[in-house]
């Protein structure tokens, strides 16, 4: 950002606008000050400058430092063209204290301004018997820590545009620092002897705008070999205590670690050793941080000497002088989720690099190739499921700050492998004491993460059990031909309509896989009973948001879902260049029709165990590569297991495509008698064969004797009337004649596809004939 072109050029301070305030000495020997201004590069040629003299000279004593340092901070809660009247100047002294001074300013004669009655400057105390302070230039927030029986006690106070301030809050840290000296942090760059104040202790606050508050601590080290520090998750209501032992101890270790606040994670970074990546908003498990040591990309891209954390994630080198930016690498990011060997460091990595897409269609596009190339890479987690779940809570995620509570950004709910190189310790922590009785902005947001910690058991986190529940209802429902009121069931069919016209909306190129092409109508049941659970667990939670952005949000989630399983399968067709023909079964699956049917196995396998709807036209596609790449034996057992399901147009499109060779009939026989009854009566009535003739005449038989009851019988049997004289037979269809004349009688405008006795009489001589071999 700002480089050194003098030696003697030193950054002083970065203001709240990031604006940079450096110094340096010209060729004469002078001190040069400059403005400079990130934004657009150029140094600003004018700036609004207050001389405060802080030495006595003739007794006027306007700010006293004598026998200490001291340290100085203008507030200005809102950058604008009219600055107040008064100028309010924190200082901070090494006899630790820290006072607010209002300043009066007078112009006189033109651009001269004054400091008015510079003899009696009004003051408050802010903060005293303190051994450590932050200053938040963005925020304008202090933070400071001051020891009550040995305790350590961490208080914040907010600094507000009409001149006021409130303390809001104090919290207990088990940290021990009454030997630790004095401790400033971000009062300014500070170039001098850090030893005088710091002792090797580095400790910090992070903020960012979801809510968070982290206090980062490392420790004075006793021994080199060993590094331990911690992260106290305010905002969650535990810490983490991570212990990692340094290789190559015998090489220079520069004097502590460094804490970088890259909004979503904290970094902790010691230069040649390792790099700790910490996720603040999920940090329940480890897996979702990245932990890299020795030789790396990302390690060898930091500057190799001590760091200081500003504001705006900008990074002081304090050997050169130089301030960089801090971002998270997407290409680094990706590279290491390729090359890693660890299932650990493909979590972090997946995980991070969605927080830095958050949904661009690029870097998923490239997520999804890779997973197509490496679907069994991981062994402790589903990597389908988890890019799924992962992708669909980035795409909402900033529609509300609560979404983090409501979501699920995992698939994984317990990592009990230990991570190489670092051990954990996590601890239950005091939650903060609130000292204030309203809340805006990230006070609100604070507060309310605060809540869910104590009151939230269980998690508000959504799944799908309601509806599984659910849809298995209504699917017993419609086997037996008993299910509730339509006006029901088309509320839930609605939903999954604007759910694919969401999906439909989305896509920005011709699609070459089947997809969404047919009704399929129990994915479409369970697509729109999710958007009902869905709606409804929002309703409940998001309260004061209004029902229309609601219902956009469930709809954009779940379009999400789908749109990436999408996009998985037509990746892979793609790849392996395949097309409309395959959809015919006329001959033997190819290895690139296998390759598609097994990336389709394992996203039915990711999908299932969440109960995660699947686009419509997925089960007949998968089905259709099924039976093409599959010897019968195998194919049979996945339809069995579940594996594959049959649905109506696969079988339609089946019985049309293959001919009636031998093996085609024991292939169409096997799926017919694993069809549901009323598909499968449907079925055979396309299939010409003698084996469909005879189930369909058992299915009229059972229909028709269901509710027969005998009755004597006084009539003789008509030989005359019968293709065949065999009186069993005879007789038997001579009873099926007067049930089907008696419910025609009762139900004339029943119609059962011309299946009638004498249909049942020729299908039952002609299977007679067959078994006789005849």
């Amino acid at each position: 950002v700002l480089e050194n072109d003098y030696e003697s050029l030193r950054v002083l301070n970065v203001e709240r606008n990031g604006n940079i305030i450096y110094t340096y000495k010209d060729d004469k020997g002078n001190v040069v000050f400059g403005l400079y201004d990130c934004q657009t590069r150029q140094n600003e040629s004018k700036c609004l400058t207050l001389l405060v003299e802080i030495h006595p000279v003739n007794n006027v004593k306007v700010l006293k430092a004598v026998d200490s340092y001291i340290w100085v901070q203008f507030l200005y809660p809102h950058i604008e063209s009219h600055p107040l009247p008064e100028n309010h100047l924190l200082l901070i002294s090494e006899e630790k204290y820290i006072e607010q001074f209002r300043i009066h300013v007078a112009q006189e004669d033109g651009n001269r301004v004054v400091i008015k009655n510079s003899g009696h400057l009004p003051r408050d105390r802010i903060a005293e018997d303190f051994v450590w302070a932050q200053w938040d230039m963005s925020e304008q927030r202090l933070y400071y820590i001051d020891l009550k029986k040995s305790r350590s006690i961490l208080k914040c106070i907010q600094f507000y545009a009409h001149e006021s301030y409130n303390l809001m809050f104090e919290v207990p840290l088990d940290i021990s620092l009454s030997n630790s000296g004095f401790k400033l942090v971000n009062f300014g760059c500070d170039y001098q002897d850090r030893d005088k104040f710091s002792k090797h202790l580095t400790l910090c606050v992070f903020t960012n705008h979801t809510g968070s508050l982290c206090v980062c601590y490392s420790p004075k080290c006793a021994s080199w070999e060993q590094i331990t520090y911690s992260v106290f998750y305010i905002h969650k209501g535990h810490s983490k205590t991570f212990t990692t032992s340094l290789e190559n101890v015998g090489s220079h270790v520069t004097k502590g670690i460094t804490f970088l606040n890259l909004d979503y994670y904290v970094a902790v970074y010691l230069p040649g050793h390792f790099f700790h990546l910490l996720n603040v908003q999920h940090p329940d498990l480890i897996c979702h941080n990245l932990f890299l040591t020795g030789n790396n990309e990302m390690i060898d891209m930091l500057p190799h000497c001590p760091l200081q954390s500003l504001s705006g994630s900008l990074v002081l080198d304090c050997c050169s002088g130089k301030l960089y930016r801090a971002l998270l690498s997407q290409s680094s990011l990706l590279q290491l989720l390729q090359n890693t060997c660890l299932d650990c460091e493909k979590m972090a990595a997946l995980h991070c690099a969605l927080y830095c897409g958050q949904g661009a269609q690029l870097l998923e596009g490239q997520i999804i190739q890779w997973i197509s190339e490496n679907v069994s890479a991981c062994h402790s987690f589903d990597l389908i499921q988890e890019f799924i779940i992962a992708s669909s809570y980035w795409s909402v995620y900033s529609e509300t700050s609560n979404m983090d509570k409501l979501l699920p950004h995992s698939s994984v709910l317990t990592w009990n492998t230990e991570i190489p190189g670092i051990t954990l310790v996590t601890e239950d922590i005091a939650l903060p004491l609130m000292k204030v009785l309203s809340f805006k902005g990230y006070w609100e947001k604070l507060n309310s993460n605060l809540e869910y910690v104590k009151y939230a058991k269980p998690h508000f986190h959504y799944n799908n059990s309601v509806v599984r529940r659910e849809w298995h209802n209504l699917i017993s429902e419609e086997k037996t031909g008993k299910r509730r009121s339509a006006a029901y069931v088309r509320n839930i069919l609605d939903n999954a309509v604007k759910v694919i016209s969401n999906l439909e909306a989305r896509n920005l190129g011709p699609r070459l896989t089947p997809l969404l092409q047919e009704e399929d109508s129990h994915q479409r049941l369970l697509m729109g009973l999710m958007v009902s659970e869905l709606k409804d667990h929002f309703l409940r939670h998001l309260q004061g948001v209004e029902k229309k952005k609601i219902e956009q949000m469930v709809l954009d989630y779940i379009s999400k879902l789908l749109y990436l399983i999408c996009h998985i399968v037509e990746t892979n067709w793609r790849k392996h260049n395949l097309h409309s023909w395959v959809l015919h079964f006329n001959s033997r699956g190819s290895a690139a029709e296998f390759a598609v049917f097994h990336i389709m196995t394992r996203i039915l396998e990711a999908t299932n165990s969440l109960f995660l709807p699947l686009p419509p036209g997925f089960h007949t596609l998968h089905t259709i590569l099924g039976v093409q790449c599959l010897p019968l034996h195998n194919l049979l057992h996945c339809i069995d297991s579940g594996v594959l399901l049959l649905t109506e147009t696969a079988v339609i499109r089946l019985m049309k495509d293959l001919d009636n060779t031998e093996k085609n009939e024991k292939l169409k026989f096997s799926i017919i008698v694993r069809l549901p009854p009323l598909i499968g009566q449907k079925i055979c009535r396309l299939w010409d064969h003698p084996m469909s003739s005879n189930i369909i005449s058992r299915n009229h038989v059972m229909r028709l004797l269901q509710n027969y009851k005998k009755q004597p019988r006084n009539s003789m049997i008509n030989k005359s009337s019968f293709s065949v004289e065999f009186l069993p037979l005879n007789y038997f269809i001579e009873i099926l004649t007067d049930i089907e004349s008696s419910n025609q009688a009762l139900y004339p405008f029943e119609g059962h596809d011309n299946v009638d006795a004498e249909f049942v009489e020729e299908a039952a001589l002609k299977h007679t004939a067959m078994l006789l071999g005849l």
